[in-house]
């Protein structure tokens, strides 16, 4: 089996990260990386041992696969170029600036017969991948994101640079039509909203409530899901689910009658390397990958559309 040829587009402090992760790979050959600042380009390249680039267009035509890590507002030129080249793409997250570039990149890519997947990384996480098949029309959700400040991604405001995490989980929970949105947010340390909380109510009947900070004191990554059947608390950071029943023959809870629990820990993982390895996979079988750029548009229009509306009211 021939290696896949790979390259990283933005070698800052993310694509540093995905570099390291293709040079890792022994199915990968990481061929090169580039960045407008080529002093990183080379740092990176010495680093994980491949040439470095100035022009990201000099890879176009001697890989297989790449990974697009430059700022929110580059991805759609970047991703478009190496897709119309017929190349595989994995675009960090959010996919574009508007949904109307998302839905070029996906139909550019659905002509080219490549694949497009979206850096949503979550999806990847063990808590997370533990809770498929589990849910079964989610009524309420409850997340929260909240980070202390960092200076990093303060591009967009905070729905996209975090929140959009939890919108996409939460979409892939629901799968329903989103059909209102109620928001409020204000900028901190930044010109962008630093801290958000929105109220999502889908068609089901399931109401989402998100909070995403980037300007608080202690990091907290949790989500709660109520269903008719159960309760389940995911604890990103800790890698932990909580898993509450009617029924069952988990830990009895005082005062709750017929009411069980079971807690599940998972060993640290490294979803980056997952997420990577993932889209490498489905290159080779030409399968769907987990985070298609239609995901990563529909998390994107939710984004955009609570953004719209912070402080206000917008109909679904």
């Amino acid at each position: 089996m021939s290696a896949l040829r790979a390259a990283v587009i933005g070698v800052g402090y993310l694509g540093r990260f995905h570099a390291q992760k293709y040079a890792a790979l022994t199915d990968v050959e990481l061929v090169g990386v580039a960045d407008v600042n080529r002093e990183a380009a080379e740092r990176v390249a010495a680093e994980v041992g491949c040439a470095a680039y100035a022009d990201y267009r000099e890879l176009l035509d001697r890989i297989d696969v790449v990974s697009i890590v430059v700022p929110t507002r580059l991805h759609f030129a970047v991703a478009r170029e190496f897709l119309a080249a017929g190349r595989h793409v994995l675009v960090e997250k959010p996919i574009t600036e508007t949904v109307d570039e998302a839905d070029e990149l996906i139909a550019v890519a659905r002509q080219q017969g490549v694949l497009l997947q979206v850096g949503h990384l979550e999806r990847f996480n063990p808590a997370i991948v533990a809770l498929n098949g589990e849910l079964h029309k989610p009524m309420f959700i409850e997340s929260h994101r909240l980070t202390p400040f960092r200076g990093r991604g303060t591009d967009v405001n905070v729905v996209l640079d975090l929140m959009i995490h939890d919108i996409d989980i939460i979409l892939n929970m629901v799968q329903s039509e989103l059909v209102a949105v109620h928001a409020s947010g204000v900028p901190v340390l930044s010109h962008e909203v630093d801290i958000a909380n929105a109220r999502l109510e889908f068609a089901s009947g399931c109401v989402a409530n998100v909070t995403a900070s980037r300007v608080s004191r202690d990091a907290m990554r949790k989500v709660r899901v109520f269903q008719s059947d159960g309760y389940f608390s995911i604890d990103y950071q800790k890698r932990r689910i909580a898993v509450c029943r009617k029924g069952g023959d988990g830990m009895a809870l005082p005062g709750l009658p017929g009411i069980t629990m079971k807690e599940k820990g998972f060993a640290e993982s490294d979803a980056l390397r997952d997420e990577i390895a993932a889209f490498v996979a489905a290159v080779r079988t030409g399968t769907s990958p987990v985070v298609a750029g239609e995901d990563g548009r529909r998390a994107l229009a939710v984004a955009l559309q609570i953004s719209s509306c912070l402080g206000g009211i917008l109909p679904g």
